[in-house]
C-alpha cells in the first residue's frame, strides 16, 4: 500500500522540482541582465553557470530528468558506434555532389532555354 502512495505522490514532487528548476533558471537569466551595470560580467556568467548546474541537478531528481539523461547517454553510446568517413571520402563525396548539381543546373538551363524559345516562337514575345 505504501508503494501506491509513494507512486502517486512522486509526480507531484516531480512537478514541483521541475517548476523550481525552471523558476531558478528564469530568475538567474533575469538577474544576469538586471545586474548588468552593477556586477562584473565574469561574476554574472559564473553565477548563471552555477544556477544552470543547480537547475539541472534539480531536474535530474525527477523521473523525467532521469529519462532524458538515459536518452542522452544512449545517444552518446550510439554516436561512438558510427563509422565516420575519412577526409578523402568526404572530399570525393563533396566533389561528386558538386558535379551532379552542375549537371542538373545545366539541364534545367537548357530546358528553360528550350521552353523560352518555344514561347517566343508561338507568341512572338519573350
Amino acid at each position: 500500500m505504501e508503494s501506491q502512495t509513494e507512486a502517486s505522490s512522486a509526480p507531484r514532487y516531480d512537478s514541483l522540482l521541475l517548476a523550481a528548476a525552471a523558476l531558478l533558471l528564469v530568475g538567474a537569466m533575469g538577474a544576469f541582465y538586471y545586474f548588468a551595470n552593477d556586477i562584473n560580467a565574469l561574476v554574472r556568467t559564473l553565477l548563471l553557470i552555477a544556477a544552470i548546474g543547480v537547475s539541472l541537478a534539480l531536474a535530474y531528481q525527477t523521473q523525467f530528468g532521469r529519462t532524458i539523461w538515459s536518452y542522452i547517454s544512449g545517444a552518446r553510446t550510439e554516436l561512438r558506434k558510427v563509422v565516420w568517413p575519412s577526409k578523402q571520402e568526404s572530399v570525393q563525396a563533396t566533389l561528386m555532389i558538386a558535379v551532379v548539381v552542375l549537371i542538373t543546373a545545366l539541364l534545367l538551363w537548357g530546358l528553360d532555354s528550350l521552353l523560352l524559345w518555344g514561347v517566343k516562337l508561338l507568341t512572338g514575345r519573350g
